[in-house]
């Protein structure tokens, strides 16, 4: 059985993913306090045991705390039954108090019951946020861009209304979309990008990131990129255009500062084009009306903004949609880390039905 949650204690919202751990401090309805760490969960669950440690004192306290992931699908689990067996398992261990997880459409589960139901609780942070969203707006286009990932989800009256579930269906239908604003290599958009008034095709190799392509047009939230750089170096602007220039066989001192921005400037051009022909095909479902806005939050928001205006929709920040449950500082974070943020304040609540199949 599910266990039930404390009048008492706090809530912890947990976004346990492969890269970053994500977690927020919920008080009487209220999100005092956000953070997100590194984790490279790739190397194994004691990975998450030093990321775990070194996280604010409030998020190790006693709580009840209600986990979502996506660090299941990370390649240190034989699949992700594993991965939501062990993850469900951690948090029931190191998580102080209650420990409930998010099951999306299957509801808050214990963490004994997650295993059986890893269908459901596998990356369903998306599931969340568009739940909490739904709160607030009765219909929309839920656009939360991260470091790694897209996800964009239709709300219909109120609820969250995806065609597909898992990330294999979302990726089917558009609703996920694989392009992040920090870690996503920049050849994932594009075989070729414009140099000095000649076409030339991109080196097939992971030279660059597109927190480098951010970081040159002056978009990238401070903090984002918490994570090494392609080639191990620094992150200053020098550095950044090396990275960038090798993307096209290049050495640094081949082009000036404004080459190397008009090359990042085509490459989020590039990343841009695949969310708009997603986001069009979504809002062009007969349910969605006419004036739906776009919602936007993660680490890109500044690139779903951006995809409202070039779609002619009305963009509202998550952040000021639940400006009332949100501390006056903090609220970029909230921003960034929406579905641990939706988990707490959904938390004690019932949880919308989602109107997908399995």
């Amino acid at each position: 059985m599910t266990p039930a949650a404390s009048t008492h204690n706090p809530v912890i919202g947990w976004d346990l993913g492969g890269v970053h751990v994500k977690a927020a401090l919920v008080r009487k309805g209220r999100v005092e306090a956000v953070v997100q760490a590194p984790c490279r969960l790739w190397r194994g669950l004691p990975a998450l045991d030093e990321t775990f440690s070194q996280l604010p004192d409030w998020a190790r306290g006693e709580a009840d705390h209600v986990v979502t992931m996506t660090g299941e699908l990370t390649d240190c689990f034989s699949d992700r039954t594993d991965g939501v067996a062990q993850l469900s398992a951690w948090a029931a261990t190191n998580l102080p108090g209650t420990v409930r997880i998010y099951g999306g459409r299957a509801g808050l589960l214990s963490p004994g019951e997650a295993t059986g139901a890893a269908i459901d609780v596998a990356s369903a942070n998306w599931h969340a946020t568009a739940a909490l969203v739904g709160r607030h707006a009765a219909k929309a286009l839920l656009v939360d861009i991260g470091s790694t990932t897209a996800d964009l989800i239709p709300i219909v009256d109120g609820r969250p209304a995806a065609t597909g579930y898992s990330d294999a269906e979302r990726l089917e239908t558009g609703e996920l979309v694989y392009s992040g604003v920090v870690r996503t290599p920049v050849l994932a958009f594009t075989a070729s990008a414009p140099f000095k008034g000649r076409r030339t095709g991109l080196m097939a190799e992971t030279f660059a990131t597109t927190a480098d392509v951010y970081r040159l047009t002056g978009d990238l939230p401070e903090g984002a990129d918490q994570q090494h750089s392609a080639d191990m170096k620094g992150k200053s602007i020098p550095e950044t255009e090396i990275r960038l220039a090798r993307m096209i066989g290049r050495d640094h001192a081949e082009g000036t500062s404004a080459d190397w921005r008009a090359l990042a400037a085509h490459f989020a051009e590039c990343q841009l084009r695949p969310l708009h022909d997603a986001a069009a095909i979504l809002l062009s479902r007969p349910d969605i009306a006419a004036d739906a806005p776009l919602v936007v939050c993660g680490a890109g928001r500044f690139l779903a903004e951006r995809l409202a205006r070039r779609l002619g929709r009305s963009a509202v920040a998550l952040s000021d949609l639940i400006a009332p449950s949100l501390a006056e500082e903090g609220a970029d974070w909230a921003s960034t880390c929406g579905p641990a943020v939706a988990v707490a304040l959904l938390a004690g609540t019932s949880l919308p039905a989602c109107p997908i199949q399995s």
